[in-house]
């Protein structure tokens, strides 16, 4: 039932982005799961290396329903990288107190 869920969830996550300069929004096939993975780098990075949180909270604080992101995390290199069902992937740095934490791209 739950692998049910999931490639509904995956059929059906189709989202559009707006054009910066105001042209139609474009179909974004992948959306959800982008999103998502972006959502828990960058947000997991902020709770981390901004708000200084320990790592136990920080994953209770940006877990998602369904859970189908998970995190790492490279102390050293301030870095926080998420993925989703192998295909989806992004990370996120701490730069500094006045930047914060900013994805990679």
């Amino acid at each position: 039932m739950r692998v049910l869920a999931m490639f509904a969830l995956l059929a059906g996550g189709c989202a559009t982005i707006p054009h910066p300069d105001g042209q139609p929004a474009r179909p974004y096939a992948t959306g959800d799961l982008t999103l998502l993975v972006h959502y828990t780098a960058k947000e997991t990075c902020s709770c981390l290396y901004v708000e200084q949180m320990p790592e136990q909270f920080c994953r209770a604080w940006t877990k998602a329903n369904p859970a189908v992101a998970s995190w790492s995390n490279d102390a050293q290199k301030k870095t926080v990288t998420a993925s989703a069902l192998l295909l989806w992937s992004a990370s996120a740095r701490f730069v500094d107190d006045d930047v914060g934490c900013v994805l990679d791209r």
